[in-house]
Parts: structure tokens; sequence; C-alpha cells
């Protein structure tokens, strides 16, 4: 790989918790509760996309929907869980990589999950239920199919 197509996992890992913070402080719910309490943001979060006029969405809205959720999805992995951010190498992505969330499952081993997969699942469920998404991303990060690289 390229220097210049060096995956940014800082980058990345910042911009995705400011956009949790954000959709947040967009929800009502104030910056430093959200920080100390992430799932503080379920309740509103569940209006939000449960008044979302879906059926009328454009492109980029639901762009900004999948970006909103991911970023939640995956700081509430973060800080609830101590998953972290890292690059998986992905010969099918543009380019050659992902950001996937890792952590520890039950039985010790490191698992990832990408939490845009996730999201995608949950679409395919309608209506979205914020609570059984997280629970997906939680189930499946504590006890999914360990990484054969990890």
């Amino acid at each position: 790989m390229a220097k210049t197509d060096e995956p940014d996992l800082r980058g990345w890992t910042e911009e995705g918790r400011r956009n949790a913070i954000d959709v947040a402080d967009m929800l009502g719910v104030p910056p430093e509760i959200y920080t100390h309490d992430p799932m503080s943001l379920i309740p509103a979060l569940q209006e939000y996309v449960s008044r979302a006029p879906l059926n009328e969405f454009e492109q980029s809205d639901w762009v900004t929907l999948h970006s909103d959720l991911m970023s939640y999805v995956a700081d509430c992995l973060v800080q609830k869980h101590g998953a972290r951010w890292t690059v998986a190498e992905d010969p099918a992505a543009p380019r050659g990589y992902r950001f996937v969330i890792e952590a520890a499952g039950r039985d010790g081993q490191i698992r990832r999950i990408d939490p845009i997969d996730v999201v995608m699942k949950e679409f395919s469920s309608l209506p979205i239920d914020i609570t059984r998404m997280l629970a997906t991303a939680e189930l499946a990060l504590q006890s999914a199919s360990p990484d054969g690289e990890s």
C-alpha cells in the first residue's frame, strides 16, 4: 500500500466520535451527558428514526442516516465495551481496507465487526429499533467468529 493510501485511523476514530456527539447534541442530549453515558441517546435517537420519513429520503439522506447510526453504534461499543477501531485489509473495498471495531469476546478471542454491516442489517428489518441494533452489535462482537488474522 502506498504511503498516500495509508488509512487515517486516528482521523476516522475522531471523526466518528465527533459525529456521535453532534448527533446527540442535535437531538437534545447535551454532549457532557452523552459522553458520560452513550445509552442516554437511545430514547431521542429512537424517536428521531421512528419519525423520519424514510419513504421520502433521497440518497444523501440515507448516507447521513447510515453514517450517524454507524457512528453511534461504534461509539457505544468503544465506550461501553472497551472496543477500538482498527484497520482490516479488504481487497473488495475501493482502498483495499476498511475500518472495523474489535474487542475481546467472552472467550478472550479478539472479534471484529463492521458497524456499517450492523446498521445495514437493521435496515433489512424495518422499523429501525435502536436497542435491537445495539444488541445485535454487542452480540456479534462478543460471540462472532474470530477474524482469521487475529
